[in-house]
């Protein structure tokens, strides 16, 4: 049985930051990507990371994300991580993490998700 299992999530102050990891068990993905969703908003992409062999080849962020979030992996653990930096209160988001098993391929595994709340 495929299961991402997300944690990490909580309250936090703007400027703060916030490590979530996600655990993936019962399948090896071709690569792993972060969404979040607000309150009435769309599911936005966050980034996503691919590996080979153990070790990270590709990570990819949105634009408004980039130097203030980063994935990274840890084989060993089959985790990949959301560090996020100098969050803003519209980070406010249920995170996601999910997993798709080829390049052309839908995500189609998700975690439950993970509340992350920035306060102002």
């Amino acid at each position: 049985q495929v299961q991402l299992v997300e944690s990490g999530g909580g309250l936090v102050q703007a400027g703060g930051s916030l490590r979530l990891s996600c655990a993936a068990s019962g399948r090896t993905f071709y690569d792993m990507g972060w969404f979040r969703q607000a309150p009435g908003k769309e599911r936005e992409f966050v980034g996503q990371i691919r590996w080979s062999d153990g070790t990270t080849s590709y990570t990819s962020y949105t634009d408004s994300m980039k130097g203030r979030f980063t994935i990274s992996m840890d084989a060993a653990k089959n985790t990949v991580y959301l560090q996020m930096n100098s969050l803003k209160p519209e980070d406010t988001a249920v995170y996601y993490c999910a997993g798709r098993l080829g390049y052309y391929s839908h995500y189609a595994y998700w975690g439950q998700g993970t509340q992350v709340t920035v306060s102002s």
